[in-house]
């Protein structure tokens, strides 16, 4: 279509007017590689170019992840405007080049709000919080947008005292919650599990008033499903005026991974009388549902209408649900027989999936079976090696155990530690056996 408009143009001699290739430049970069050659064509062949020129083409090349090719354009710039700082800037963060990213921030002639948020944004993303801080705390405006991401990025990392005593403040200084800023911390506390920020923000919500789109009633519903707060997001639910998929999906799945099967499947239900038609999300949360209820003959037939009746093929995920699903109810050669009879080619969760299965039910013969594709798609995991080792161990077979270690011991590959976290006094502790670094780990040890 781009490419007719184009032509057109071409041929009515509009290109002469630097708005027309500027925005064909932008548009053609919206569509891939392809587009983006197009984009560079147009512009290596264009006899005036302005600032904007220069910075759609390197956003053009940054969209399909051609950072280099867009910082060479940025050095050959004959001037530039913040925009190109922050798009260039944009380019470092989002591939976690966080170093060069300092030096362009340090050498940017003028900064705006975009400028800092992009570099709080980042170093929040690298888990470098410190920096973080630093930076939000020398902004010289703050605006919405970087109180959300700090916040967010310290509730993330599980440091409630930290994000409520900065939500704290941002209340102080007057600034009034928008939608974007909600769904941000809400996704934050929903990622990390931590629900008194969470539970600040829904307070929030209900002192001032606050009119709750779909949208933000939804994420109210995944933070409090996925801190497996049911029946408060139960209550979201069913104190919702209109629903739209993404909430049904959500109570869906908070109640299907927490084990409450039936529920999740009643929601379903409920989901197809009221006329809402279900997506492939929709069917993850109901073979999990299935699952977790041991309805593994219902999980099968759910699995195969769903091209039939729905019209969704089935997907990758949609398969390892599958595998799990067979694979608790004991039927592992009929797993195995799904993976093999896959439209692609299965990945290390879907042969991991069906060795923990193998576990589950002691078969070893088939675990030695599975173990030998996993290896070829990642032979360094330990913990493939460590699940065989067990399932040795469960048969008696000590031997084989033995084998499976120095196997493990030739090739130099080391059984990682677990790991557990808590909330104690709004802030999550991450603890692996003989972690010493907590900072009270003499403590308890």
């Amino acid at each position: 279509m781009v490419q007719m408009i184009h032509t057109q143009i071409e041929k009515n001699g509009f290109l002469s007017d630097i708005f027309v290739p500027n925005a064909l430049i932008d548009s053609y970069s919206k569509f891939g590689e392809l587009g983006v050659k197009a984009a560079l064509k147009l512009f290596m062949v264009m006899e005036d170019r302005d600032v904007v020129s220069w910075n759609s083409m390197m956003g053009g090349f940054l969209k399909v992840g051609k950072l280099r090719e867009a910082r060479k354009l940025f050095d050959e710039m004959p001037e530039r405007d913040v925009i190109s700082w922050n798009t260039i800037l944009d380019g470092y963060v989002k591939v976690g080049e966080m170093e060069e990213a300092f030096e362009l921030f340090q050498k940017m002639p003028q900064r705006n709000v975009v400028s800092w948020s992009t570099m709080v944004m980042g170093y929040s993303k690298a888990g470098d919080m410190d920096m973080a801080r630093v930076l939000f705390d020398r902004m010289p405006i703050k605006t919405l947008v970087p109180w959300t991401i700090i916040i967010s990025g310290y509730a993330e990392k599980g440091l409630a005292k930290e994000a409520i005593e900065l939500y704290d403040r941002m209340e102080r200084d007057g600034l009034e919650l928008d939608d974007g800023t909600v769904i941000g911390i809400l996704a934050a506390c929903a990622e990390s599990g931590l629900l008194e920020v969470g539970v600040k923000v829904h307070d929030s919500i209900e002192r001032l008033r606050f009119r709750c789109s779909i949208t933000v009633c939804n994420a109210l519903i995944d933070m409090y499903a996925k801190c497996g707060i049911l029946d408060k997001a139960l209550n979201v639910f069913n104190g919702m005026a209109k629903r739209d998929v993404v909430s049904w999906n959500a109570m869906l799945q908070g109640f299907a991974m927490h084990g409450r099967g039936r529920e999740a499947l009643h929601i379903f239900s409920g989901m197809k009388k009221e006329g809402f038609q279900p997506d492939r999300v929709t069917f993850v949360g109901v073979l999990c549902a299935c699952t977790h209820a041991g309805f593994i003959d219902e999980g099968v037939e759910y699995f195969y209408a769903m091209e039939k009746d729905y019209g969704i093929v089935p997907q990758v995920e949609h398969y390892g649900c599958m595998i799990d699903l067979l694979g608790h109810g004991g039927r592992l050669k009929e797993a195995f027989r799904l993976v093999h009879t896959m439209p692609f080619e299965p990945n290390a969760i879907i042969w991991g999936t069906l060795l923990g299965a193998c576990r589950l039910h002691g078969d070893v013969e088939l675990a030695e079976k599975v173990l030998d594709h996993l290896l070829k798609l990642d032979p360094s995991d330990p913990g493939n090696y460590s699940m065989l080792a067990n399932i040795f161990a469960a048969a008696g077979d000590w031997d084989s155990v033995a084998s499976v270690r120095l196997r493990m011991k030739s090739i130099g590959v080391q059984i990682l530690s677990g790991a557990s976290s808590i909330e104690i006094d709004n802030e999550a502790h991450e603890f692996t056996v003989f972690d010493r670094s907590h900072p009270k780990f003499d403590r308890i040890y």
